[in-house]
């Protein structure tokens, strides 16, 4: 059972829809393990640290994690802790060494998860009731949500860090996400300037404007994202339609349903009318890995690279 904790609660995170939580497996290998625990890891505990569930303290250095969010484990195995990751849910599909067991995030089970005797719980929504449920056994839980902002995404990496002992390691990885990223961002002509984007969540239209963690990328390179324009925004997360996305004739389209639903540039020219869209025609459609561009790890850098390529021509 693990060790003496005590939490101060907030309250809970806004829960990120499950369209963009449900992505599909990812073949990058940039976020791997990058380095073992600082010799001074073990003198820095007790630590607190702060989720969207409150202020919890540990006394010791969890050896025993259990990541029910797939982005928590991108991020734990970013800063150096996955030797202390006993188990992970069954979306946490990266890195590949990560041990994916048949946990489920979407209805977790406080007993099943406490059967891996944790000393601490990652997870990125509170479904179920299910930081309560663990806070009844005695099981450290941290709640970090969906980000919001690239910010929230450091903070979180930070957060972590700090949790686990590898608070040095959290350090050096957000400062070659952010690096990486403004490099992406300089790298793109002037031109580019103003162009209009869609971000394609499914086929059936579902997008992100700009209020969101990955619309934020996009305001990074100046352009202009056509769901910011929808009637409906639905919490950021609204549903356009072909003909809008069409009369919007975005410069730039970056398809997020790759795998999930077999979409790609050639896929797009021939639905009706997208032949006449400036993205299909001048060649400017990146096909993204589905999980890279939901997920708000380390490997956003990949992605903000991605698009600086499309952009780049």
């Amino acid at each position: 059972m693990p060790s003496t904790v005590s939490r101060r609660l907030a309250p809970a995170a806004l829960l990120l829809p499950l369209l963009l939580v449900t992505s599909a497996c990812a073949g990058d290998d940039a976020a791997g393990d990058t380095a073992g625990a600082s010799p001074s890891a073990a003198e820095d505990f007790p630590v607190t640290v702060t989720g969207d569930d409150g202020e919890l303290t540990l006394d010791q250095r969890p050896e025993n994690i259990v990541s029910m969010s797939a982005t928590a484990t991108e991020m734990l195995f970013a800063v150096g802790a996955g030797e202390q990751v006993e188990a992970v849910d069954s979306t946490s599909n990266f890195p590949a060494e990560a041990p994916v067991t048949d946990l489920s995030s979407f209805t977790p089970n406080a007993e099943a998860i406490a059967a891996y005797s944790p000393d601490l719980v990652v997870l990125s929504d509170d479904l179920n009731g299910i930081v309560a449920a663990l806070d009844a056994l005695e099981v450290p839980t941290l709640l970090l949500g969906a980000a919001g902002s690239l910010d929230d995404s450091y903070a979180q990496l930070q957060t972590l860090g700090d949790a686990t002992g590898h608070a040095d390691e959290a350090t050096e990885v957000v400062a070659d996400v952010q690096e990486r990223i403004e490099a992406a961002v300089a790298s793109v002509p002037a031109e580019a300037q103003g162009m209009r984007v869609y971000h394609e969540l499914d086929p059936s239209f579902f997008s992100a404007t700009s209020e969101t963690f990955i619309g934020g990328i996009y305001s990074l390179f100046g352009l202009e994202n056509i769901a910011d324009g929808a009637a409906d925004t639905a919490g950021g997360y609204p549903q356009l339609s072909a003909e809008y996305v069409v009369g919007q004739a975005p410069d730039v389209v970056v398809l997020a349903d790759t795998v999930c639903c077999a979409q790609d540039a050639t896929a797009l020219a021939q639905r009706p009318a997208f032949d006449t869209v400036p993205a299909v025609q001048e060649g400017r459609v990146l096909e993204a890995d589905d999980d890279i561009a939901s997920r708000w790890g380390p490997r956003v850098a990949d992605f903000a690279e991605d698009v600086a390529g499309v952009l780049q021509g």
